[in-house]
């Protein structure tokens, strides 16, 4: 007889069902005789775990007999024979083991390729449609707000407004000063050859008017602003104070979002001024030093070849970058799991994010502008 507290197992199969009866001692200090024999079991159709004539049994040797089920079948066999713990221990470990999935033979690079393709889409598919419904959302919650302005939380606005605003207009202003002299340059140097350089002008103009001041704007704050409004939600989720907001019965929506929402509605266009008139300096600048067009010739020539039309161009793009930065900022903060690698990684997608969008708005504004005729 064996000794009982060896562990023993033995796999009947009568018909298209499968009986495995194990025995003795199952724990951590026996398993290790039996784990390499219950690696090559094999077996078709339903199986019946037999614990009548089971000894003792701890978590690993629980493991091992749930492992060996999943091994068999898929895992939910049915267990008979009674055993004081055998089966609420089993189902517990079966609930938290996580199963690998097995690993496939690799494909070619085409088949790699084409799967990858679909993931993305799908990806793509899936993050628009949570992008929508954190869109409606947003929306129905500012305009809420804005029809009862006695709800709205000013100090929480006022102080975004400085954040995101006033801090940021000196690296906006500076930025924007050195793209209008790039851009003067450039045009300087290619007109003087065709003869043309008081055009000049007229290129700052429309550049920093209609396009440069504005995508200049929305550039800066989607990598400051929108990574500190990521980072700044996605600490509080880390840190549950989110969830204790809202078992005080606080809406995030309305604490978090909305006001960042607004603040961004309303600073972006100041912004887009600063930047659109130090571009405007820094043109200036370059055709007073490189074409000896004096400063007052330079103003007075902008102001009568360029429409003024062009400048509300540009600002009328300014409040949806804002909100569109505001958006996507607020939506990976809450998204924002209990890890430092999930904080780091939402907010690259943020600022990512951001980018492309202000990017692709510009280019819709453009072809409606154009359309229309302006």
């Amino acid at each position: 007889m064996a000794n009982p507290s060896t562990p023993e197992f033995a796999l009947e199969t009568s018909g298209e069902d499968s009986r495995l009866r194990v025995s003795g001692d199952w724990t951590v200090r026996t398993v290790q005789a039996v784990d390499e024999a219950l690696r090559d079991l094999t077996a078709t159709g339903s199986v019946v775990l037999d614990v009548a004539r089971l000894g003792r049994l701890d978590t690993a040797g629980a493991f091992v007999i749930d492992r060996t089920l999943r091994q068999l079948s898929d895992g939910t066999a049915r267990i008979e024979g009674e055993h004081p713990s055998a089966e609420n221990l089993i189902g517990q470990v079966h609930a938290v083991t996580e199963v690998e999935e097995p690993k496939r033979p690799p494909h070619g690079g085409l088949v790699d390729l084409l799967e990858r393709t679909g993931r993305g889409f799908m990806n793509l598919v899936s993050e628009s449609r949570a992008m929508l419904a954190f869109l409606g959302e947003t929306l129905v919650t500012t305009f809420r707000l804005v029809l009862t302005p006695w709800k709205l939380r000013w100090t929480s606005i006022v102080s975004v407004m400085e954040e995101a605003g006033l801090d940021a207009m000196p690296i906006i202003a500076f930025l924007s000063f050195f793209v209008g002299m790039v851009v003067a340059f450039i045009g300087a140097s290619t007109l003087q050859d065709l003869g043309s350089e008081i055009f000049v002008v007229e290129l700052i103009g429309f550049a920093m008017l209609r396009e440069l001041g504005v995508m200049m704007t929305g550039i800066v704050l989607a990598g400051r602003t929108n990574s500190s409004f990521t980072a700044q939600i996605g600490t509080m989720k880390m840190r549950q104070e989110i969830d204790a907001m809202q078992t005080l019965g606080l809406k995030p929506m309305d604490v978090l979002v909305a006001p960042r929402i607004l603040a961004m509605v309303v600073t972006t266009p100041v912004l887009a001024f600063v930047a659109t008139i130090a571009g405007i300096a820094g043109g200036v600048i370059v055709g007073w030093l490189t074409l000896d067009i004096n400063p007052a010739l330079f103003l007075d020539r902008l102001q009568t070849n360029v429409p003024l039309d062009q400048f509300w161009v540009g600002m009328s793009k300014a409040p949806v970058f804002g909100f569109v930065v505001a958006l996507i900022a607020c939506r990976q903060g809450l998204n924002v799991g209990g890890s430092v690698q999930s904080l780091g990684d939402k907010t690259t997608t943020s600022v990512v994010q951001a980018i492309f969008s202000i990017i692709v708005i510009d280019a819709l504004f453009a072809v409606f502008y154009m359309e229309m005729g302006i």
